[in-house]
């Protein structure tokens, strides 16, 4: 969609206007934070946020929806959607997604009849995406992606919106993504992954990090202007840090540090 963010804005909210009420599912990226707010602005008293807190949502990410909730005065549900309760997901197979998504929007219908809302937005209907599969079959609907709205668009909103630095915030999937297809997904496994992403910000400036755990051993990802400046001690340092964190799990694996490529865990070599 062309236009300025406040005629993003105004269509976004006009597309809302349509639904009796709305019950935004709320992940703590950008674009489900960006939708959440017009929807919250612009129809408040018929608007309701959803949160799901799990070993995959990284805790950074929940503090970020309790704090614009907060600010902006959302009706916040926190829940549970239980998807670490299902064989299909734990045992990670290549359309995981879709199995979180299904124990999302279950739990959501199972505490409002209000139309479901995805912070999904255009440029995602280009990818494979399981849970977009998972939203269909619940009925719930993309009102960034059927507007045409890709993720520039999404941040020109925000800054419009007022959330200055946070109009930034780099893409961050839950941290299963980060698990090779085929590997069982553990809490244990997912706290040291998220870990270990900590340790990496703590010593480097970058604008994607991700740990990938695979079966040929673990790999942190790191955008390819930053890898390629990083000297021989902090590439040293990095690794290091890694393997402190997964030696708590046990592994020996060995790790690595490469590129970031977007969707990497699904590769099996």
């Amino acid at each position: 969609m062309s236009g300025s963010p406040n005629e993003k804005i105004d269509a976004v909210a006009s597309l809302l206007s349509g639904m009796d009420r709305v019950a935004v599912a709320v992940s703590g990226g950008i674009d489900s934070l960006t939708l959440a707010t017009i929807a919250g602005r612009s129809y408040g008293y018929r608007i309701a946020m959803f949160h799901a807190v799990s070993p995959a949502v990284p805790r950074e990410a929940s503090e970020r929806v309790k704090d614009f909730a907060a600010r902006e005065g959302w009706k916040l549900h926190i829940i549970d959607a239980a998807e670490f309760g299902r064989d299909e997901y734990v045992s990670n197979p290549v359309n995981r997604c879709y199995y979180c998504k299904d124990s999302l929007y279950a739990v959501i219908a199972r505490n409002t009849s209000a139309q479901v809302v995805s912070g999904t937005n255009a440029d995602d209907l280009h990818e494979y995406r399981p849970g977009l599969e998972a939203a269909r079959a619940h009925g719930v609907r993309h009102p960034l992606a059927e507007l045409g709205i890709k993720k520039a668009g999404i941040r020109d909103m925000a800054r419009y919106l007022g959330f200055g630095v946070m109009a930034e915030l780099p893409a961050s999937p839950c941290l299963s993504s980060r698990v090779e297809t085929g590997i069982a997904i553990t809490p244990s496994l997912l706290g040291s992954i998220h870990a270990v992403e900590m340790a990496v910000r703590e010593r480097i400036e970058a604008s994607s990090i991700r740990c990938r755990v695979r079966e040929s051993g673990i790999v942190i990802e790191i955008d390819g202007r930053t890898l390629s400046r990083l000297t021989s001690a902090q590439r040293e340092s990095l690794i290091e840090a890694a393997a402190r964190v997964f030696a708590t799990e046990g592994s020996s694996l060995p790790i690595v540090l490469a590129a970031y490529r977007v969707g990497s865990a699904f590769l099996t070599s």
